[in-house]
């Protein structure tokens, strides 16, 4: 995986006369070093209807500095990005590649803007010599590659903090800067002003006159802006899946999973015979994010278990024989999840869902309000699930019961998801069902996790056993989900009567 660090800057409007103001009065800033002025070319890629820009990506091999090579930056917040680095080659990287391919799928990357900066270098010291932050004066020259001819040039005053450095040191540097008539710069990044100034005079012309007449929002605008959200979220989720952060994988499966939930609750209003095969590339794409995650679930599960346990409970290696067994299985389904998500079934399904957002297939209900068409649709995922609920609890204790809980499980997400995705047009009424369901949903899926976790605890008592070890610890723990899960048994009724309360229903029905 590439180098990465945190850049944390701010960007100023300046003058080829710009002059840094007295930087050593700042609260902590002991001593302003000079380091001269050092030459940078860099060439910035996206593809050709730039879509790494329009998710505030950049992409640049960049030769002269201290930092030669490829850089690629997610944004986190405002200021804030996150900086992928590979040394100079001609081709793209793959560890970058990677991380961009959610995005670029099955285009090429072009470099549409030359970027040559003169950058004269300052370093805030404190009293130690230790660098606190970079201050720099950079005179730009742009160049478009594509999509026109272009040239624009510019001065700005940038302020890179130091690693690890408290970010309250930008805001005293901003306020010595404002005095001396400093201003933020309007632009988030070079590039971005590089391509606003090298637009061909028609398109920016085009772009400043486009507005539009918005008028009352349908229940087919309400639909198709959750489906967009979720969309954007699994896209934006892919790189994190692949640096394996934390509850990445998790996150982009909800987001599937809502997607997909959304789809099947209102197919009153989008097509089915359009969505369904969509719907159905969801379900496989779940099912596949699902080998890890559930890994991840379960491992956290038996450690929290084996963790509660006194000392002279835990007989044999078990912790040894855990670790063991959860790597494997961890890590042979994490090199699948990768697998997937560079094969070209799963970039034809993000092809998919841009080719429904740009051409929705929108049924008469869609143009009606949406508190008309979108209560239906949750009180029909309710209907469903009380009923799921109702067989569930009809059965005795076994087996059957286990599966019935799980299938109102999945009956409980859809009916969240369902009111999740009507909440900004319903608001409270929307908000309360989402919130009772999401209590039906966490009891039984604890339930779940108990059933899951018992297999997995027979098998390594299994295990224990054919390798001479003592198996008395798996069975207790075995003993506690089985408890575990038939205390969730007792409180779904409790649990099931206050989310099916009658005025929670009406509430919707007005």
């Amino acid at each position: 995986m590439a180098d990465s660090k945190r850049e944390i800057e701010r960007k100023y409007e300046a003058t080829a006369e710009t002059r840094l103001p007295d930087l050593s009065r700042v609260a902590g800033v002991s001593a302003v070093a000079h380091r001269g002025v050092s030459e940078l070319d860099a060439v910035y890629y996206d593809t050709e209807d730039l879509r790494l820009v329009a998710g505030s990506l950049t992409l640049r091999r960049r030769t002269g500095g201290s930092d030669a090579g490829w850089h690629l930056k997610f944004p986190v917040a405002s200021g804030i990005r996150d900086e992928f680095q590979e040394p100079l080659s001609d081709t793209l990287p793959p560890s970058l590649a990677g991380l961009l391919r959610s995005r670029v799928r099955m285009s090429e990357l072009v470099p549409v803007v030359r970027l040559r900066t003169a950058r004269d270098v300052h370093h805030l010291l404190d009293a130690e010599g230790a660098l606190l932050a970079e201050v720099s004066i950079d005179t730009a020259r742009a160049e478009r590659l594509t999509g026109g001819s272009g040239t624009a040039a510019w001065t700005e005053i940038e302020v890179e903090l130091a690693d690890d450095g408290d970010p309250a040191l930008l805001d005293a540097v901003e306020r010595r800067l404002r005095k001396a008539g400093v201003h933020p710069s309007a632009s988030p990044s070079k590039l971005a002003r590089a391509l606003a100034e090298t637009a061909p005079e028609r398109k920016r012309k085009r772009d400043k006159g486009a507005r539009g007449k918005a008028g009352q929002p349908t229940a087919g605008d309400h639909v198709l802006a959750y489906i967009r959200h979720q969309t954007e979220a699994i896209v934006a989720l892919d790189p994190a899946v692949r640096r394996d952060l934390p509850d990445s994988v998790h996150q982009m499966r909800v987001a599937t999973r809502r997607l997909r939930s959304a789809l099947r609750t209102y197919r009153k209003i989008l097509d089915r015979s359009v969505t369904d095969p969509v719907g159905d590339e969801l379900k496989w794409l779940a099912a596949e994010l699902g080998i890890d995650r559930d890994q991840e679930v379960l491992d956290a599960r038996l450690r929290s278990g084996l963790a509660g346990l006194p000392r002279t409970l835990i007989l044999g290696p078990v912790r040894s024989r855990l670790r063991i067994w959860s790597v494997a299985r961890r890590g042979g389904s994490r090199h699948r999840t990768v697998a997937v998500l560079d094969g070209k079934r799963y970039l034809v399904l993000l092809e998919s869902l841009d080719a429904l957002l740009a051409a929705p297939p929108l049924l008469p209900a869609a143009s009606h309000a949406p508190e008309q068409a979108l209560p239906r649709a949750v009180l029909k995922e309710y209907e469903r699930l009380a009923a799921r609920v109702g067989h569930a609890l009809e059965l005795r204790p076994g087996h059957d019961r286990d599966l019935a809980m799980h299938d109102a499980r999945k009956a409980a997400k859809r009916a969240r998801y369902a009111a999740e995705a009507a909440r900004p047009a319903l608001g409270k009424p929307a908000k309360r069902i989402a919130k009772r369901m999401k209590a039906v949903q966490t009891l039984l899926g604890d339930h779940q996790d108990s059933v899951v976790a018992r297999d997995a605890l027979r098998t390594l008592a299994v295990q224990a056993h054919a390798a001479g070890e003592p198996a008395f610890t798996w069975g207790l723990l075995y003993g506690r989900e089985e408890a575990a899960a038939a205390a969730r048994e007792r409180e779904l009724p409790q649990v099931w009567e206050r989310a099916s309360q009658p005025r929670v229903r009406a509430a919707l029905e007005g």
